[in-house]
């Protein structure tokens, strides 16, 4: 079995550009600039993001396919609330190819759970898995209290969770996994080192996947927040919008129209509570920074690290104009009934005070494409 022993921060110095900082916390800049000439992609379209992808980094891409034939491996997707790491995964998948690879998030996991034993039948499945895969200091009945919020004075079990995860990979079989919310806490920290060994994922390598996102991006991302109500895919109205966008003239709204073809043109919708912003994440987002900055020091496992900022300075020699984020404006044409849209710069503050582009999900999904296929000596 295959296993990957190299640090991404030490790899393809010309790759790697000036470092910024957030909170603390060092992570390098991800050169994606294409020599003059190369062509320009728009990518809200699905099909010239995948030539921009192929475009980018096909080699890499061909050889993680490749990989994925006979081996898999285990990424543990480390960033604040918000940060886009399902965006980034589902950016992976649809390169390297979605058959081989999967995102699996604790949340949903445990909401899953919360469904699961409100039916006996399902509860009582559960139940039998938990009496055979589960160890741990709390008993099955007390830890499904929790998840049922019936009892509110002791923390969930982290070996349920552990369990629940080993029993999620079963269920999706062999394949690459990038695991979502965990760890949560601070004392997690010590059972992901050894995740790949206590979930029994064999002896596939394990990667660190650390995100780097300004607050001021969270707080923009979370306002403008839309989801499909099919595949769950956000969006944002003014920051990352869809190829079409819709106008519903009764309530004079604009709205995104879902790309996934299996969706058939689902209207995304807002989530409940997402227009007060980043205040009520404060303590989670904190938290998180502080997972990040124990487990940065980690040797032994591999580490990737993906950033969406780039300072105003940086950005003309490190990325192409047409990946850095924009913010769209749209008007109603009532003669010809469609929609028109404007795209308009947009700058942020980061976090160290300095003036910054965020970039859009697509280049820095082209950096963990790379960097995955350099941590497992591709």
């Amino acid at each position: 079995m295959f296993i990957a022993l190299v640090l991404i921060s030490c790899y393809a110095f010309s790759v790697f550009g000036l470092l910024s900082i957030m909170k603390g916390l060092s992570f390098p800049i991800f050169n994606t600039k294409s020599p003059a000439g190369a062509p320009r992609f728009s990518l809200e379209d699905p099909i010239e993001k995948q030539k921009y992808f192929s475009y980018k980094a096909g080699p890499e891409i061909e050889k993680l396919k490749e990989f994925l034939h006979n081996n898999t491996f285990v990424a543990i997707l480390l960033g604040p609330k918000n940060s886009g790491k399902g965006t980034y995964t589902k950016l992976f998948m649809e390169a390297v190819g979605s058959e081989h690879v999967a995102h699996i998030s604790v949340g949903d996991i445990v909401r899953g759970l919360n469904k699961e034993i409100s039916a006996e039948d399902s509860k009582k499945s559960l139940v039998d898995f938990l009496k055979t895969r589960y160890r741990g200091f709390v008993s099955i009945d007390k830890a499904l209290d929790v998840v049922a919020g019936r009892d509110t004075t002791t923390l969930m079990p982290t070996e349920l969770i552990l369990a629940s995860l080993e029993r999620e990979i079963d269920r999706i079989g062999r394949k690459a996994i990038f695991i979502d919310g965990f760890p949560r806490t601070l004392d997690q920290i010590s059972y992901s080192l050894f995740l790949r060994a206590l979930i029994g994922y064999r002896n596939d390598p394990d990667l660190f996947v650390f995100i780097d996102v300004p607050e001021a991006v969270v707080d923009e991302r979370i306002k403008n927040r839309v989801v499909c109500p099919i595949c769950q895919t956000p969006r944002s109205l003014r920051l990352l919008r869809t190829k079409e966008i819709g106008y519903d003239e009764a309530i004079k709204e604009f709205y995104l129209i879902c790309d996934t073809p299996a969706c058939n043109g689902a209207r995304m919708v807002a989530k409940e509570g997402d227009a007060v912003g980043i205040g009520p994440l404060r303590e989670r987002i904190d938290k998180d920074v502080e997972i990040m900055k124990r487990l940065l020091d980690l040797r032994g496992v591999p580490q990737i690290f993906l950033r969406n900022s780039i300072s105003v300075s940086a950005a003309r020699d490190n990325v192409d104009e047409y990946e850095i984020t924009p913010s769209y404006r749209y008007e109603w044409d009532e003669t010809s009934k469609k929609v028109h849209v404007t795209e308009e710069p947009w700058t942020i503050t980061d976090d160290e005070g300095n003036e910054a582009y965020s970039l859009l999900p697509a280049p820095i999904g082209v950096s963990l494409i790379k960097q995955t296929a350099s941590a497992l000596g591709l």
